[in-house]
């Protein structure tokens, strides 16, 4: 099945560069192309890609903005977001991720490494591993003025016990295999407890969960992995 991209950049070198790159590979296809925000949330609905690489910078609406008019829409609810970037600063990365996009990455990324990047979303993971997510947004929320909670901790009364604690093992960068082997439990148990939460909260993939986890206070930068 071919994976179909949309690609937002203001620059039409770029674009045409990446357009060559995608179409290269045999299970790819882009199926267009966008100048700024605006036009990709509009391309985004009409042309219903699996995945769009969007710039952050651009004219008008910028490419955070869009991503988060994309995700936030019940008719795009399949389309995953990566955001593309000459700007690698961490607070970049998790404002991208709050924004609901799968992935981040920078515009030097390695050709092999951006097409892969785009077959891990459309398969509806993240791209950033939970344990690199982790850091980033420790970091981020470390910095003076936002070391608190900016979400109700009440978000998470919709979760079971077990919901709970698999929330919290997975914002410390646990993998399945890894919370399995702590808990005596079966990967596809684990998985099943995590798909059930992540659809409670209505989050898209892992990474969403962890800004969760630390926008809820459940855990907090500087917090020890449970034992």
């Amino acid at each position: 099945m071919t994976i179909r991209v949309l690609l937002a950049d203001d620059q039409v070198l770029i674009r045409s560069g990446f357009a060559a790159l995608v179409n290269s590979a045999d299970d790819l296809e882009v199926v267009g192309e966008a100048g700024d925000g605006a036009d990709a949330v509009r391309q985004a609905g009409a042309l219903l890609p699996d995945v769009v690489l969007m710039d952050i910078r651009m004219p008008g609406v910028d490419g955070l903005t869009a991503a988060r008019q994309i995700t936030a829409s019940p008719a795009l609810s399949a389309v995953r977001v990566i955001v593309l970037t000459t700007f690698e600063a961490d607070e970049y990365v998790v404002e991208a991720l709050r924004s609901g996009a799968s992935g981040f990455l920078g515009k030097s990324v390695e050709p092999d490494e951006l097409l892969d990047a785009i077959r891990v979303v459309a398969r509806g993971d993240a791209l950033l591993s939970p344990r690199a997510t982790r850091g980033l947004i420790a970091r981020f929320l470390a910095q003076p003025g936002r070391s608190g909670p900016d979400r109700a901790a009440g978000t998470l009364d919709v979760l079971t016990e077990r919901e709970r604690e698999m929330v919290t093992l997975v914002a410390h960068g646990l993998s399945n295999e890894d919370i399995a082997a702590r808990l005596t439990l079966s990967p596809l148990t684990v998985k099943t407890h995590i798909n059930r939460a992540m659809s409670k909260l209505d989050v898209r993939d892992r990474a969403q969960l962890v800004v969760l986890a630390y926008q809820t206070g459940l855990v907090q930068a500087g917090t020890p992995d449970p034992r």
